[in-house]
């Protein structure tokens, strides 16, 4: 009895004497590895970017490398092609639709063709291919080709446009809504953003790389019609590789660009530029997304210091069924950093303590902040990475005469 006793008052001296402010770890980091605030060594971006919006981003981590107004909603244009061609690679991808299958063209069809400046020369009752419409569309801009692999996949222009927003809504493209296949002025406002379309990019060459081929293309001869693909990138810098480019009246000069140099891919969007014609716009909006993508190359490096759902710690937890919670990161943790700085980094991890049960899976209890040269370049919130339940009566009477006691004598 008297050796239960003094091992139960053991037992409470450790428990009152755990430590309650918020501290600081310091995490060991990956020195080899692949990583959004950057430090002040990085310049800003090219101060002569005349794009109303614009974003250029990390393809690896999604990170934003510099940005202007990228939420801000815009009309689509011919950049809602690249939603189109999205949905018809997972129809070809999901064999519910094949490169080699003819489709019957419609009058509808024809007639998108003869209403917009962009078209393919499909005729109607034509029996086309669909990987000579996909060209159609992503080389030649054709929206009449749009419109026919639309009523190919969904039977309809209306059934077709459902999809489209439902793939929006699955990519987290919450500011983005579609009214056509093809970026015609509609009566029914349509709109994107900056943001969202470097998403769509992302997803199109992540996930149908093979297909993705086919933006890198220059031109395409089809009824004997030879047409250029309006990307001046492709001529100009071998790094380009696509995707989109567009244009209305209302929405200016857009383009949605990839290149990849070194092992590394950027993605770069800009949206609304202005210009007197079609030349001087399309040479606006290449040299612009040239400019930004030449900078983010230059002056960045990106590198992945922690991943998702990875234990980072393992602190006291109070009153649960567990004694101890791990803590992680919800999402992959990426720092913008100059190149070749990686070795100067730093990580640290503070808890708020004390923590106490219950604890939600995902509820945020401090902070992971990483510094380069003293300087902070990036934090997110540190959270709970398994549900830790309240604890029975004895653990949770011993736990609050911990806590207690730690309120009125601080150490």
């Amino acid at each position: 009895m008297k050796s239960l006793l003094r091992n139960s008052l053991i037992t409470v001296s450790f428990l009152l004497f755990l430590p309650v402010a918020a501290s600081a770890v310091e995490l060991e980091l990956p020195r080899a590895g692949t990583g959004p605030s950057a430090p002040g060594s990085i310049p800003s971006p090219p101060s002569d970017i005349t794009a109303a919006s614009y974003v250029l981003k990390d393809f690896e981590s999604g990170v934003a490398l510099a940005e202007r107004d990228p939420s801000a909603r815009r009309e689509p244009a011919s950049l809602t092609k690249l939603m189109t061609a999205y949905v018809v690679f997972g129809e070809i991808r999901d064999g519910r639709l094949s490169l080699e299958e003819e489709v019957t063209i419609s009058e509808r069809a024809w007639r998108t063709g003869m209403e917009g400046a962009s078209r393919m020369f499909i005729e109607v009752g034509e029996e086309v291919r669909v990987e000579d419409l996909l060209r159609g569309m992503i080389i030649q801009s054709g929206n009449d080709a749009s419109t026919a692999l639309a009523e190919r996949v969904a039977g309809s222009q209306g059934a077709f446009v459902d999809m489209m927003n439902n793939q929006a809504r699955r990519l987290g493209m919450q500011d983005s809504y579609f009214a056509n296949p093809h970026g015609l002025p509609e009566e029914e406002s349509q709109y994107t953003t900056a943001a969202d379309m470097a998403t769509l990019a992302r997803a199109l060459i992540r996930e149908f790389p093979d297909l993705y081929n086919l933006y890198s293309e220059r031109s395409f001869e089809y009824a004997g019609i030879e047409q250029n693909n309006r990307n001046l990138l492709l001529w100009r810098d071998a790094g380009f590789d696509g995707l989109k480019t567009g244009w209305t009246s209302a929405a200016g000069y857009n383009l949605v660009s990839s290149a990849e140099r070194n092992d590394r891919r950027l993605v770069a969007v800009v949206m609304g530029i202005d210009a007197p014609d079609h030349s001087t716009g399309g040479t606006r909006r290449a040299n612009e997304s040239q400019a930004l993508v030449n900078w983010g190359m230059r002056f960045t490096e990106t590198r992945r210091l922690f991943g998702a759902g990875e234990a980072l710690g393992m602190p006291r937890v109070y009153k649960g069924s567990e004694q101890e919670a791990p803590v992680g990161l919800a999402e992959d943790f990426w720092v913008v950093i100059p190149p070749g700085e990686g070795d100067d980094l730093s990580a640290s991890m503070e808890i708020d303590h004390p923590l106490e049960a219950p604890l939600r899976e995902g509820a945020r209890v401090g902070r992971v902040i990483a510094t380069l040269d003293g300087e902070a370049v990036h934090e997110q919130p540190l959270v709970v990475l398994q549900e830790i339940e309240t604890g029975g009566f004895i653990r949770r009477g011993w736990d609050s005469a911990a806590l207690w006691v730690q309120s009125v004598w601080p150490f």
